[in-house]
């Protein structure tokens, strides 16, 4: 009996080693210099406020899709797409052999943007149902990616990140438009952005401000490191 009793305090202790072990491993997964940091609540509000006349002006979105390199024959991912404002966008541009995947976490948004590439005739918009944390897709098959007024909802920024890399194309150009502050106003510093980048593994290739002359909002555009 003395031997049995033995065996279970070895594997009680074992499996409490193993617990305490797990979270530990998963801390040195996060470079220690990037902290968790507040984010907004994703929006789950009337979409159409996206689609405010002016918007395009504005934004200046076909310079944005200029500097993203846009043209017939690219395949792009809108992450957090909402209503779809830019991928239609996007669509029109690419056409008629490029692709949109217009992503979002909101099941609302995945039937309001279904059904808007359809009343658009927009074929050429697929429509994917992501995870905070992954946008599902395909390995190789994006040449740009634009997070339209997004980045400061994303709570886990790193592991975003390395879900969306092994979908980007070597030269893939990642847009980020957003505005400056806190994380939980709808906004989050550039220079955040800028350093969450680095430390997935991006380069800054280029930095604008002409998105919306309100002194706050910019636009970043990041390549993968070699």
């Amino acid at each position: 009996m003395r031997p049995l009793r033995f065996s279970r305090r070895l594997l009680a202790v074992l499996f409490a080693f193993i617990v305490c072990c797990i979270p530990a491993a998963r801390a040195q997964d996060m470079p220690p210099d990037i902290a968790p940091r507040p984010s907004s609540t994703p929006y789950t509000g009337d979409l159409s406020i996206f689609d405010k006349p002016g918007r395009d002006q504005r934004l200046q979105i076909e310079r944005v899709m200029d500097l993203l390199g846009l043209k017939p024959g690219k395949s792009v991912a809108d992450i957090g797409a909402g209503s779809g404002w830019f991928s239609v966008r996007a669509a029109r541009r690419i056409a008629p052999s490029g692709t949109v995947y217009a992503e979002d976490i909101n099941p609302e948004a995945i039937t309001y943007i279904r059904q808007r590439a359809a009343h658009e005739n927009l074929p050429n918009i697929h429509v994917i149902e992501g995870t905070p944390d992954n946008p599902k897709l395909m390995p190789a098959s994006i040449d740009a990616v634009l997070m339209l007024k997004v980045y400061h909802e994303v709570a886990n920024p790193l592991e975003l990140l390395r879900n969306l890399r092994p979908a980007l194309r070597p030269d893939a150009r990642i847009g980020v438009i957003d505005r400056n502050g806190t994380g939980t106003d709808h906004g989050v510093n550039a220079s955040v952005v800028i350093h969450e980048m680095d430390a997935a593994g991006f380069a800054l290739s280029g930095r604008y401000d002409f998105t919306k002359a309100d002194g706050q909002d910019y636009f970043l555009i990041f390549t993968q490191k070699r």
